[in-house]
């Protein structure tokens, strides 16, 4: 399986709509998902990148899940496009209909989500994050850390 990939970074999307994954993202991979990816729509207004390993495990679970999880697997599965292979220098190919749906024009936040990689527009992120760090202020204290 695949690691755990954790952090934020910012990167562009170039006009041939290629995204570089950070390298301490791309030393994630394991061998089984041997540097392929599948990419498609995220929870967000986001995209989400899985490492071929990842994905093959989501969707077993989503599967033999109940009705809701069936609808994810269908969505994932409309949404996604063919597998690829991360290039060497860590770039992928985004396609247009994801780009547009997460309104990404030339810059992006790479985001590791555990067991996938997001990828966000960079104002749409900063509201997503201020929502949650006030939904956070709101929901734990210091005692909660202890």
């Amino acid at each position: 399986m695949s690691g755990e990939f954790l952090g934020t970074f910012a990167n562009s999307v170039n006009k041939q709509k290629w995204v570089t994954i950070p390298a301490s993202f791309k030393k994630k991979f394991s061998l089984q998902a041997k540097q392929m990816i599948v990419v498609t729509i995220g929870s967000e207004g986001n995209i989400a990148i899985f490492p071929l390993d990842n994905w093959n495990e989501k969707i077993e679970n989503l599967n033999n899940g109940d009705l809701k999880d069936k609808k994810l697997l269908l969505t994932l599965r409309t949404f996604a496009s063919s597998e690829q292979k991360l290039e060497k220098t860590g770039r992928i190919k985004i396609n247009s209909e994801l780009l547009e749906i997460a309104n990404i024009k030339d810059k992006v936040i790479i985001k590791g989500e555990g067991k996938f990689i997001s990828i966000w527009n960079p104002e749409k992120y900063k509201e997503f994050r201020s929502k949650m760090l006030e939904d956070h202020k709101k929901s734990f204290n210091s005692l909660d850390y202890q």
